[in-house]
């Protein structure tokens, strides 16, 4: 996700695809409405008419498919103020004593959200707009064949997504002037970032005009597309790359060279640019929604990384291995056991082995399931060298399922290791049980899509420890898996606030993951550059998990035998995403109620 997407859209996930809401569509919502349904309908469409892109990223919403905006711009960044505090002089107007419960959950909800984002305003992220994280004309690159979210399947879809591609040399133009104001005011990227960058601008300038990827979706049609309309597509789509991409992207690629990457920093973190401290706490309270400070998480993740670190020698034994964990890690490696797959079939298989064991214990953890099923589909073969797993959420008109996306580049060489955990994250109990059902009881397109890393990603995260109360980590290798993939999020919590609030090295980052991870170094590496690039995203996972486990705690110590998971499963889940302190007050509430 690029960085002025994180601007608008700060706490939307990384990858995109889960818990997005994609190609779902607004919904023409057949309950009766309210004031505050109706600021949150207006909400949910100025966000779309402010950040169009995600209209079509994040709702699949038509109405917008032609829409650019240039949101990091000054004029567009005032309209983005304004419509913050419209929205929360609206809601200051609101009789809150009158609201009843769903009602004041939404104008809370928006309360928040507006709040955060426009304090989340003062961090200069339009000052570092392009990075290898994502930037707009990578961006719009990925879209232009027709895989990634934009849709190009008829001659309407081509013509909009042309409109798009029309505004891009003005996005360009933009950017460059934000980074010589950036590089101004000492307010630049890290040089390992814009080092990374380069050759992703290289990538969209080949040497021979016909294979610049901004036409990839012109060398073929789909089926939808009359033979009629080709012709005039194809020279349309050729002459805006030929006559305007092109020169605007070779500008930009120049001016990154030349100018930009010798004023780039040599450190590593937000906390070295001026007021980047304050900023930085800023991101950690939004993706946290809590008050916990870059210390008191930085500390946090050393407890939690040497308590896994614990729980990883015991597995160690169990594998009866006898060396350090380095060794042990590598000694998977090798084991023919683990990789027991010898074609996509045999994966798919095995994962809805996984799925059956799991959907025969859910009953006994929860109230209600989603009425949408879950299928497991392989990804498509053209993802297979850059997607990861990931979770599709079920049409709301009950046409198309939730699909949980196996990721993996050869069956042969996929280990086990982690496939349950996995499972137990992307599919259900966790982000299927979490959208779905919160697509199934949401009053609003708004309420709908609401989405809060800490609560979504750590509900997922501790939907990967209920496989223990479901008895699938009795198994020492998928125990292990389950370590790993919670060691994953420990690191995160130690390495983004070291990197961004201590002032450590990228070198520094990448040594400590793979002390206590085992990683590569390319793929500590590449972590490492993901938490550089978006500060702070990376704490929410285990926050929100540990936060979601001490309420868990505290409704048991509280009720003693009136404590009944299942209940409390459908408190967690049963308005929705939200911050974790609404989540907390909410939970308070209904011990103090039972």
């Amino acid at each position: 996700m690029n960085s002025n997407t994180l601007a608008s859209l700060s706490r939307r996930a990384f990858n995109g695809a889960i818990a997005s809401g994609l190609l779902l569509g607004p919904v023409a919502w057949a309950q009766t409405s309210t004031p505050v349904r109706a600021i949150a309908e207006d909400y949910y469409r100025g966000m779309f008419a402010l950040f169009p892109l995600e209209a079509t990223e994040n709702a699949g919403d038509a109405a917008y498919e032609a829409a650019f905006e240039i949101d990091i711009a000054p004029a567009h960044r005032a309209r983005q103020r304004a419509f913050y505090e419209r929205t929360l002089a609206r809601l200051r107007e609101l009789d809150t004593a009158a609201l009843a419960g769903d009602d004041r959950i939404t104008r809370d909800l928006l309360a928040w959200d507006a709040r955060d984002r426009l304090a989340l305003m003062a961090v200069p992220y339009h000052l570092m707009p392009i990075t290898h994280a994502g930037g707009m004309p990578v961006r719009l690159a990925q879209w232009a064949g027709g895989e990634g979210s934009q849709p190009l399947k008829t001659s309407a879809n081509y013509e909009h997504f042309l409109e798009r591609l029309k505004g891009l040399p003005g996005y360009i133009e933009q950017a460059m002037a934000n980074m010589e104001a950036g590089m101004a005011s000492g307010v630049v990227l890290p040089r390992a970032l814009v080092e990374r960058t380069l050759p992703q601008l290289d990538g969209l300038l080949p040497a021979r005009l016909e294979d610049n990827p901004y036409l990839v979706g012109v060398r073929t049609f789909p089926a939808g597309v009359p033979e009629a309309d080709r012709p005039r597509l194809r020279e349309a789509y050729t002459a805006t790359v030929r006559d305007a991409l092109v020169p605007a992207v070779t500008r930009l690629r120049t001016f990154m060279r030349e100018r930009y990457l010798p004023a780039a920093r040599s450190t590593s973190g937000l906390g070295a640019l001026p007021g980047g401290a304050q900023w930085y706490e800023m991101i950690v309270r939004s993706f946290t929604t809590t008050d916990m400070r870059p210390a008191e998480i930085h500390e946090l993740g050393l407890r939690e990384v040497a308590r896994i670190r614990g729980e990883m020698e015991k597995v160690k034994e169990r594998f009866g291995f006898r060396g350090d964990l380095q060794a042990f890690f590598k000694s998977l490696e090798g084991r023919p056991e683990l990789t027991p797959f010898r074609s996509d079939e045999e994966v798919v298989a095995a994962y809805r082995a996984i799925n059956d064991r799991v959907k025969a214990g859910l009953p006994q953890l929860f109230e209600r399931s989603p009425r949408a099923p879950l299928e497991i589909r392989p990804v498509d073969p053209l993802q297979r060298d850059t997607a990861s797993s990931y979770y599709v959420p079920p049409a709301v008109d009950g046409s198309r399922p939730g699909v949980f996306f196996a990721a993996f580049t050869d069956a042969k060489t996929l280990a086990t290791t982690q496939m349950t955990a996995l499972f137990l994250h992307e599919g259900q109990p966790g982000h299927h049980y979490q959208i779905a059902l919160q697509q199934e009881s949401a009053t609003s397109n708004y309420r709908r899509s609401a989405w809060w890393d800490a609560h979504g990603e750590g509900w997922a995260l501790y939907a990967e420890g209920l496989g223990r109360e479901l008895g699938l980590y009795d198994d020492a290798n998928a125990w292990l898996g389950r370590l790993q993939m919670e060691m994953l999020r420990a690191l995160r919590l130690v390495v983004d606030t070291g990197l961004h609030a201590k002032g450590w090295t990228r070198e520094q980052a990448i040594a400590f993951s793979r002390e206590n991870d085992g990683s590569s170094e390319d793929d500590a590496r590449r972590a490492i550059e993901r938490y550089m690039a978006w500060p702070g995203q990376a704490t929410a996972y285990k926050v929100g998990e540990l936060r979601i486990l001490a309420l868990r705690e505290r409704a048991l110590a509280k009720l003693g035998p009136k404590f009944d998971v299942r209940a409390f499963h459908t408190q967690v889940l049963g308005d929705g995403c939200m911050p974790l302190a609404m989540l907390e007050a909410k939970l308070e509430a209904w011990i103090a109620a039972a």
